[in-house]
């Protein structure tokens, strides 16, 4: 039985890393707020996407292994996004890329350790470890739940205070969120969160 279940764990393990293959070639995820646009009319590189960059030319000449699997999935996923409708434009985008990517670690690693394979289970643990160095190192603030609730009260209030039609406020308190300029540029937020929240206040 023992022997039926590791054979069963190293099947799911060979199929999620086919999948995460696969993964590498699609668009970057939208579902989070696009913020600090990655300017095509400009040469200048986004901070994170250049500390990449720059961080794969040195894990290459340190033979660094683990940073370079990281590095190369991602920068392959975004180079593979610019060429779809969905190309990865912001940093906001670019960090949930890298948080996709580390859940994919860690089912990698939950499936590894089923299997008994240790060496797989500090492999995705290694890399996961370098993801989140990445994501704590963006410089991007997350807005948890109690925090777009303020704003979307706030938003609500400024909106009524203008006549905005009560059918319509829902709609114009996610527009005025979301709008460049908006009180969430430069701020990681689950968008589908922040639309439930604003419906739920707007009832």
């Amino acid at each position: 039985m023992a022997s039926n279940v590791s054979t069963q764990a190293v099947r799911r393990l060979a199929s999620l890393q086919t999948s995460r293959s696969a993964f590498k070639g699609n668009a970057a995820p939208t579902c989070l707020q696009v913020c600090r646009p990655y300017s095509t009319e400009t040469t200048q590189t986004p901070p994170l996407l250049a500390k990449l960059k720059a961080d794969l030319k040195t894990a290459m000449r340190a033979k660094d292994t683990a940073r370079l699997s990281v590095l190369r999935s991602v920068l392959a996923a975004t180079t593979n996004a610019a060429k779809t409708s969905a190309p990865i434009q912001t940093d906001v985008q670019l960090v949930q890329l890298l948080r996709k990517t580390a859940r994919g670690n860690q089912e990698a690693a939950q499936e590894a350790r089923a299997a008994g394979r240790e060496d797989l289970i500090e492999k995705e643990e290694t890399q996961i470890k370098i993801i989140d160095g990445y994501i704590a190192e963006s410089g991007l603030q997350t807005l948890g739940k109690e925090e777009m609730q303020a704003l979307v009260e706030k938003t609500i209030s400024e909106a009524k205070s203008e006549g905005v039609d009560e059918k319509r406020l829902s709609g114009e308190v996610m527009k005025r969120l979301m709008m460049k300029g908006g009180p969430l540029e430069g701020k990681e937020v689950d968008r589908n969160e922040l639309a439930q929240i604003a419906k739920e206040l707007t009832k």
